[in-house]
C-alpha cells in the first residue's frame, strides 16, 4: 500500500481502518478480518470503548508489532496537562502496547464552551502531548477536528506543532480553506468519515461515478480523499466492503471529475462545528 509521510519523517499507511461506532466486542470480527485483507493502519480512540478489544485482537493475532500503524485519542473529559498523560497510560494499558504511533487530541476545547480559557486549555493538553512525543511512546503527535483558528492560537506556545489534523472530510463537505492551511503548516490531513452519511452514497453524480469507473461508490469516496493527498479512515463491518475500502487506490479520478465532487453543495455533513460543539 502507499504510504504518506507525516512531517516527521515518519511513514504512514495511506488508507486505515476506522474503528468509530464499533464499541466493545462489535470490533472483534470487523478487525479481524480488516488484518487478514492486508490493513496495517488502525484507527481508534478512548471515547470509543474498544481499545481493550482491539488489544486483544491484536495480540491474538500474533503480528510484529513493527508492522502496525496504531493510532489513539485523548477524550474531552481528559484535557489539560496531567489528565493527558494518565489518559495516555491508560490507552497503552488497554491497547497492551507500549507505544502509539498517533496520538491526537479528539477535539479542541473551544470558544463556545470555554469562551475565557479555551486556547490555554488546548495548550496545556499539547503540553502533554509534546512530552509524551520526547519520551518516544508516542511516534508522531497531533490533533482532531481543529479549525484554523484552534491551529493558529495552538502554535503560539507550541514547542513542537502538530503533525496530523483529523477531520471529517468527504465528497459534500471537503472543507478546501482548513485543508490548504494544514497542508502549508506541514500537517498531514485525515478524513474522518469519508463516506459521509447514507445520503453521500445515493449521491447521483457518486453513483454515476461509481458506474463510470466500475467501482464501488465508498471506492469513489476513498480515491477522492486520497487524490487530495488526504489520507482516509473508512469504517465497515461488511467483508466485501473492507476488502473494497483497502483496494480504493486501484484506478485514477480524473481531473474533471474531481473538479465536479469538489464543486458538489453542501451534503452529508454531520453537523458537528468543533467551534460550537458543547461536550
Amino acid at each position: 500500500m502507499k504510504n504518506f509521510k507525516i512531517s516527521n519523517g515518519i511513514d504512514i499507511p495511506a488508507i486505515g481502518f476506522g474503528t468509530w461506532l464499533l464499541e466493545g466486542e462489535k470490533v472483534t470480527e470487523p478487525l479481524k478480518i480488516a488484518l487478514e485483507k492486508g490493513y496495517t493502519h488502525i484507527d481508534t480512540a478512548a471515547i470509543y470503548k474498544n481499545e481493550k478489544e482491539i488489544g486483544v485482537v491484536l495480540q491474538s493475532q500474533n503480528i510484529d508489532r513493527k508492522e502496525l500503524f496504531i493510532t489513539s485519542k485523548c477524550w474531552n473529559s481528559e484535557r489539560g496537562y496531567e489528565k493527558a498523560l494518565a489518559a495516555f497510560e491508560q490507552t497503552l494499558t488497554d491497547l497492551q502496547t507500549d507505544y502509539l504511533d498517533l496520538y491526537l487530541i479528539h477535539w479542541p476545547a473551544n470558544e463556545t464552551q470555554f469562551p475565557d480559557n479555551w486556547a490555554a486549555l488546548n495548550a496545556s493538553t499539547w503540553r502533554a502531548f509534546e512530552e509524551i512525543y520526547t519520551s518516544g511512546k508516542a511516534k508522531a503527535i497531533g490533533v482532531s477536528n481543529f479549525n484554523i483558528n484552534h491551529l493558529e492560537a495552538l502554535f503560539e506556545t507550541a514547542k513542537i506543532k502538530p503533525m496530523v489534523n483529523q477531520i471529517e472530510i468527504h465528497p459534500g463537505h471537503s472543507q478546501p480553506e482548513l485543508v490548504d492551511f494544514c497542508k502549508q503548516n506541514d500537517l498531514l490531513v485525515q478524513a474522518w468519515s469519508p463516506l459521509g452519511s447514507g445520503r453521500i452514497l445515493e449521491n447521483e453524480l457518486i453513483v454515476s461515478l461509481a458506474n463510470k469507473y466500475n467501482v464501488s461508490v465508498g471506492q469513489i469516496c476513498i480515491n477522492y480523499c486520497l487524490a487530495k493527498e488526504i489520507l482516509p479512515l473508512p469504517r465497515s463491518s461488511s467483508e466485501k466492503n473492507i476488502e473494497a475500502n483497502l483496494t480504493s487506490d486501484n484506478f485514477k479520478l480524473s481531473a474533471e471529475d474531481i473538479k465536479a465532487i469538489d464543486e458538489m453543495p453542501a451534503d452529508g455533513f454531520s453537523g458537528l462545528n468543533p467551534s460550537l460543539i458543547e461536550f
